[in-house]
């Protein structure tokens, strides 16, 4: 290992790569202590400090924003609108052909593709930023029975100007984070993107980790631990596990060149829908939650009870309905997110066009139901995986009352397992580039 990283710091290209990466992560951490305009920083670390905690509406934004969204701070809102945003731009595809039109025509497609994904995430920062800083104005962003009179009195000023620097700086810190992640691709190892979310969340689990050995004991502490650790190498497991399908290519020969003849596969990944599904999961689920929270009834008046049925099953990780829609949830949009993103159809008449087949199978159609076949017998195991690792959270909620955000569980682990084997890799690959040895054996 020290050998690897001896050769790391040795090689000054990779260095000064490594080292613009932290930089970056550095200035994004930092943002996200910097409060925005006219924010009540002390009263919101005295909600923070009391364990206010939150209605369930904002974890997965607090998540993704390393906590930035519940300090009010530039970078509150985190990557989350970039996430929505690509996401949102991806299954327009689908509905729209001219989407369609420019992922086929490569670069300059991409390129603006990217353009899109960039103005739908300034306008999504827009919309989040206007809806937390409503939420931060009449006193909910912590819950409407906290029990800590600061937390109503968390904007010092409620002007309508007010509101709209608010949301013009935190739309601000959206674009720059944006901005961030992409230079860091450009200039530095890995996804600029997907490292801005792993340090979101890797920033998080000292404060959980902590929060459990300070409630639970140390025993405690030291099996969660364990259990994290048995967590992660099953993730890495799954993560890397590919049915790969054998695929042969003819040969050809044009004038006096050959070309074909040799033998290939295709990787079907066992979790080829990444976290997206839990995301999907989560956001759905939240928005019974936030529907029965803008239609409180007035002070002394009695809640309706569709409103009281959502508020004891819906907001509530600890909850078995919760826990059971959840898996659900999550199993359906793995087999949606993984029948949009992968066509048999499409790989099968790029096999047939370039002369590839499966041995045993004819070229075209059949090729294409064999694909298939393969797809949806594969995703069955990677969406049951995605569903037991997105319950590990809220089963230790359950348990051992830990907070939701519980590090080894969930997104968390699944992005920062993800992530860090990409940029494993890749250092690998550069070392590897300039004939040493590598990081991967």
């Amino acid at each position: 290992m020290f050998s690897a990283i001896r050769r790391i710091m040795g090689t000054p290209d990779l260095r000064r790569k490594i080292g613009f990466t932290l930089g970056i992560i550095v200035l994004f951490r930092l943002g996200s202590f910097i409060p925005a305009p006219f924010v009540n920083f002390a009263n919101v670390q005295a909600c923070l400090a009391g364990n206010a905690g939150t209605t369930g509406l904002y974890e997965l934004v607090n998540l993704f924003s390393g906590g930035a969204l519940l300090q009010l701070s530039i970078f509150a809102l985190g990557i989350m609108p970039y996430i929505t945003a690509s996401i949102i731009t991806q299954l327009l595809r689908v509905v729209i052909p001219h989407f369609e039109t420019l992922h086929q025509e490569g670069q300059a497609g991409q390129a603006k593709l990217t353009q899109y994904t960039r103005y739908l995430t300034l306008g999504l920062g827009i919309l989040q930023s206007t809806t937390l800083v409503t939420v931060a104005r009449s006193g909910a962003l912590f819950g409407s029975n906290t029990g800590i009179p600061e937390c109503s009195q968390l904007i010092v000023n409620d002007a309508w100007y007010t509101v709209l620097i608010m949301v013009i700086t935190m739309t601000a810190g959206t674009g720059l984070i944006m901005w961030f992640g992409e230079i860091l691709t450009e200039r530095g190892i890995g996804n600029g993107m997907s490292l801005l979310i792993f340090t979101s969340i890797a920033a998080g689990f000292p404060t959980s980790l902590w929060a459990i050995a300070n409630s639970e004991g140390f025993n405690v502490f030291l099996l969660v631990i364990a259990l994290g650790i048995v967590i992660m190498a099953a993730v890495v497991f799954v993560e890397q596990s590919q049915r790969r399908i054998p695929v042969q290519y003819a040969k050809r020969v044009v004038g006096r060149r050959t070309y074909g003849g040799t033998n290939t596969y295709i990787p079907i990944k066992v979790n080829m829908a990444g976290v997206v599904p839990v995301i999907f999961a989560s956001s759905l689920l939240y928005l019974p939650a936030l529907i029965a929270q803008f239609n409180q009834p007035a002070a002394g008046q009695t809640a309706p009870e569709w409103i009281v049925w959502i508020q004891n099953n819906l907001t509530s990780g600890d909850n078995p309905l919760y826990m059971v829609m959840f898996f659900l949830l999550i199993v359906g949009f793995t087999y949606f997110y993984v029948a949009i993103t992968f066509n048999p159809v499409e790989v099968a008449d790029n096999m047939k066009r370039y002369g590839g087949f499966i041995p045993g199978i004819r070229a075209g159609r059949p090729t294409a139901e064999y694909l298939d076949f393969v797809l949806t017998r594969v995703t069955l195991p990677g969406a049951l995986y995605l569903g037991i690792v997105a319950l590990i959270p809220l089963i230790a909620l359950a348990t051992i009352g830990a907070n939701q955000n519980f590090p080894f569980g969930g997104t968390s682990i699944l992005i920062i397992v993800g992530v860090g084997l990409e940029t494993v890799k890749q250092i690998d690959a550069q070392l590897q580039q300039r004939h040493y040895e590598g990081l991967l054996k």
